[in-house]
């Protein structure tokens, strides 16, 4: 199941603006934020049942951000969507059900530093796409839907029929919208998108 946890809005133009008007907005921006800990979530949902996993994604200065709950048994998960509407800090949470699972990440591929953390935020992580799809339309694709990819990284073998790829878009947000990609058509397979908690490193 997913939560997707909505907060206050961030300036999306911070970066063009000189240094002491961003530090002042940040300043004001941290004033409004509302904390929520990995483990705050999980106690929210820890009344549905066993938390097995808790991660937060996205942007951490983007109007919206969300989670993935895991549970130990596929009860805990349903009686979980009956807290949608439960506020969190000041505001309300929407819980889904998720098309992905959480997937373990081997620790030496995880971000080494803020800059590769963000870039995560902007990351997805595609499976199950068509081998006959060239890294090309893979950018067209999610070009299309979601907005600009900077950078991709189109993995694949003789051994498997389908390959992988990680999308690195401009924007969060486009990382955000990419997910509801999960499940279409791509070539002659649904591909799989989930977040991405490894940058594509150069």
């Amino acid at each position: 199941m997913t939560t997707s946890l909505k907060r206050n809005d961030f300036n999306q133009g911070r970066r063009r603006m000189n240094g002491r008007a961003y530090r002042a907005q940040r300043e004001d921006s941290i004033r409004r934020t509302v904390y929520v800990t990995e483990e705050r979530l999980a106690g929210l949902f820890s009344g549905c049942g066993q938390v097995v996993d808790c991660r937060i994604c996205g942007d951490p200065h983007s109007v919206l951000r969300f989670a993935f709950v895991e549970f130990a048994v596929e009860q805990g998960a349903r009686a979980a969507l009956n807290l949608g509407g439960t506020m969190l800090g000041y505001y309300p949470v929407r819980v889904l059900p998720s098309k992905t699972a959480i997937l373990p990440v081997n620790p030496t591929f995880l971000p080494q530093s803020e800059d590769e953390r963000e870039m995560c935020t902007r990351t997805v992580y595609c499976t199950n796409i068509d081998k006959k799809i060239s890294q090309v339309e893979v950018k067209n694709f999610f070009e299309s839907i979601c907005g600009e990819v900077t950078r991709l990284r189109l993995l694949g073998d003789h051994v498997h029929s389908t390959r992988i790829a990680f999308v690195e878009f401009a924007m969060a947000e486009s990382a955000i919208a990419a997910l509801n990609c999960s499940g279409m058509i791509m070539g002659s397979q649904p591909v799989r998108v989930s977040p991405s908690k490894t940058p594509v490193r150069p």
